[in-house]
């Protein structure tokens, strides 16, 4: 999830320590796009016996600029120089992190990275989902941390029984947690630096005799020699990829390096170089630049004194809702926008629907990912994911039917949930699939979000509710970038035919278009008329003007205008089936589910909760009844199952709403008092045709 990376250069080694500092800052700067929520270094010293860390809640490009960091930075080089400028007289060894935050607030310096636990030091990019269970299971001291990554170096002291790295001790620890991990670490008490990974989401460069560098992606390496033109002087370079499963030892003092894999267990017996333990000095760092906690703890919400009185503010009003006119084949009501209904009680979306679950044989994606195939085991495509329940059965897909060796591409802007990290996890580290994550600035998207929040509360409009998902759709433009990194065409998504939502547009006044044949797509006439309708609002409510508005024109840019080349869904061709996807994903992945609702969709988005609820409130159905219908339509669903689910599904999720607006900084009781107010678009089973014509039907 997060980004780490480190430098080591052995003693003597020709390497000028400028092209050293310069190989820090580089790959600290191209680290931070994988999170930016705190950051931190270590650097190991043979002189002092210590290894200092910096460490602080702030970007690493801001931690860079503390004096802290620049002053350690220029000591450690004035160590490893002999003063001519070429060559070193003492090793270096330096690792950092550029963090998104999962498991403990970065606010708490004991949970940023480096961590510094038992002696060991060291940086995780993953996340471990069983931490709990392994405090409460194994014999390895007390918990003192907040974060996932303390339970794993306690794991390795409570295994190692050798003056230096053991693979046993390292394959055992692997093997007791559940989750992702690549890690680099040191110890006091020895002369190595371990790297393993049970993933692959980790890469080394190295000339394989005077320096030695690790980072979270081949690209970040790639871009440090080719176009940073940082090693042109030194030969012999190459990047390696670190499987999954597998794992370094390197010997700080010569760079003899040993390889491993978690099945053999195989390392070069070294003799430790360490006659005595280093020390471990902290150096904790403030600032302007640290940021305020991004971490809301459901436990906590469920154990806030306030959390029974705000649950009891919303409303759920399903026997109002229940006298609305339904299309007699599937569950839309009367209030939805365009709808109307023939001699029979059968809506125009049902008359008019085609079916969308019928997909092509599975051969032909075979055939059309053929040429795209690697023959060297390398990564050769991608599949966007978000953690949701879809996009886990693609990535299942794509790496045991379809036999491709994926990169699995999570875009973080701030509404993917803890959950859907730890979901994430279970099934990267499950699957042994690289996980790269694009973190926007997290604390900005949120900012952006509650300007719209506010700005859409003085003047509520369902038309405008789109507005507050727009930042996610940046995953069309960072998937294609991550393509030109890698290098790597293919990508292959998991886009659910059946979660067409035309209320959301129809609500602007856009009618729907049977004939499309994305459910994402848009026509020329739509964009425009989208527009419109977006800046009449603007203009009667200024609030809109804010600094999210650059943000949104981005987005909607990505969605609709962004080329999709090498493009495929997997559900083109496999047909979408709830009951197979849930069976898959609760048992052989032993996905975690949502502690405030019975499904399993949309669990893993935190705005889902918000934007149902209001429109479940004002127009007396949500994205559920949608979803359902289009079941009932492919003959996946009777229509009384249907009910079933709209009447449990649309239930408020008190714990996901408070996760919501607390993490986004609005206040709950005001947001919900405001939109209980909102005139509902159902009365006793009829509206005004006012009301009616703002939902955008047939009068």
């Amino acid at each position: 999830m997060c980004g780490i990376f480190g430098v080591v250069v052995r003693k003597d080694a020709r390497i000028a320590p400028a092209l050293v500092r310069k190989s820090l800052t580089t790959l600290a700067r191209l680290s931070e796009s994988r999170g930016k929520d705190s950051s931190g270094f270590a650097f190991r010293s043979e002189t002092d016996r210590a290894i200092t860390v910096i460490r602080a809640s702030m970007p690493i490009s801001s931690l860079m600029k503390h004096q802290a960091f620049t002053n350690e930075l220029e000591r450690q080089l004035g160590q490893m120089s002999n003063g001519n400028g070429v060559s070193t007289q003492s090793a270096f060894a330096a690792m950092g992190h550029s963090r998104l935050v999962t498991n403990g607030t970065q606010l708490d310096d004991r949970n940023n990275q480096p961590v510094v636990k038992d002696g060991i030091v060291g940086v995780h990019n993953g996340i471990i989902v069983n931490v709990n269970e392994l405090w409460q299971t194994m014999p390895i001291g007390p918990r003192e941390y907040g974060i996932d990554t303390e339970v794993m170096f306690s794991l390795f002291r409570h295994f190692d029984d050798r003056p230096n790295f053991s693979s046993t001790a390292i394959s055992k620890t692997c093997a007791k947690i559940f989750g992702t991990v690549a890690t680099g670490f040191f110890a006091d008490d020895k002369d190595e630096l371990v790297l393993v990974t049970n993933n692959g989401s980790l890469y080394v460069l190295t000339d394989s005799k005077d320096i030695l560098i690790f980072a979270s992606e081949r690209h970040i390496l790639e871009s440090l020699v080719q176009n940073h033109n940082l090693y042109s002087s030194v030969s012999g370079l190459k990047v390696v990829h670190v499987n999954a499963r597998s794992g370094y030892v390197v010997r700080l003092s010569d760079l003899a390096t040993s390889r491993f894999t978690f099945d053999d267990g195989q390392i070069e017996d070294f003799e430790s170089a360490v006659s005595e333990r280093y020390s471990i000095n902290m150096q904790p760092v403030s600032g302007p630049d640290c940021n305020k906690s991004l971490l809301v703890d459901f436990e906590t919400i469920v154990a806030d004194p306030n959390a029974k009185h705000e649950k009891a503010l919303l409303e759920y009003n399903v026997d109002e809702v229940s006298k609305l006119q339904r299309c007699t084949e599937c569950v839309l009501p009367e209030t939805f926008p365009f709808i109307f209904f023939d001699s029979n009680g059968a809506c125009n979306y049902c008359n008019n629907y085609r079916l969308k679950n019928q997909p092509r044989p599975l051969d032909d994606l075979l055939e059309l990912v053929a040429p795209y195939r690697s023959t060297d085991g390398s990564c050769d495509c991608i599949v966007p994911y978000s953690g949701g329940r879809d996009s886990t059965f693609t990535l299942h897909m794509v790496k045991k039917v379809l036999k491709l060796n994926p990169i699995a591409f999570t875009y973080d802007w701030g509404m993917v949930t803890d959950l859907a990290r730890r979901n994430i996890a279970r099934v990267c580290g499950r699957l042994g699939v690289e996980n790269i994550i694009v973190a926007a600035d997290i604390v900005k998207k949120r900012d952006n979000i509650r300007k719209n929040i506010l700005a859409w509360l003085k003047r509520p409009s369902l038309g405008m509710i789109p507005l507050f998902m727009s930042g996610d759709k940046y995953f069309f433009y960072y998937t294609n970038q991550l393509k030109k990194q890698t290098g790597i065409r293919l990508n292959l998504w998991g886009i659910n035919p059946l979660e067409n939502t035309d209320f959301k547009t129809g609500f602007a006044g856009l009618g729907p278009r049977f004939d499309k044949k994305r459910i994402y797509s848009l026509s020329l006439a739509g964009q425009i008329g989208l527009f419109a309708y977006v800046g009449k609002n603007f203009l009667q409510n200024p609030s809109y003007l804010n600094s999210s508005n650059l943000d949104t024109l981005g987005s909607m840019f990505s969605r609709y205008m962004f080329p999709k080349k090498d493009y495929y869904s997997i559900f083109d061709y496999y047909q979408w089936n709830e009951k197979e996807i849930e069976k898959l994903i609760l048992g052989e992945y032993e996905w975690e589910k949502a502690i405030d609702t019975k499904s399993t969709w949309r669990i893993g988005d935190g705005t889902a909760s918000f934007y149902n609820y209001v429109y479940y409130n004002v127009a007396g159905f949500s994205e559920i009844d949608t979803f359902r219908s289009n079941q009932i339509r492919e003959g996946l669903l009777t229509r009384e199952e249907a009910m079933g689910h709209i009447v449990d599904e649309n239930v408020p999720r008190y714990e996901n709403l408070k996760w919501y607006l607390e993490i986004v900084g609005v206040d709950f009781v005001n947001a919900v008092n405001t939109i209980n107010s909102i005139p509902k678009l159902y009365n006793s089973g009829k509206f005004e045709r006012s009301l009616r014509s703002v939902a955008g039907g047939r009068p």
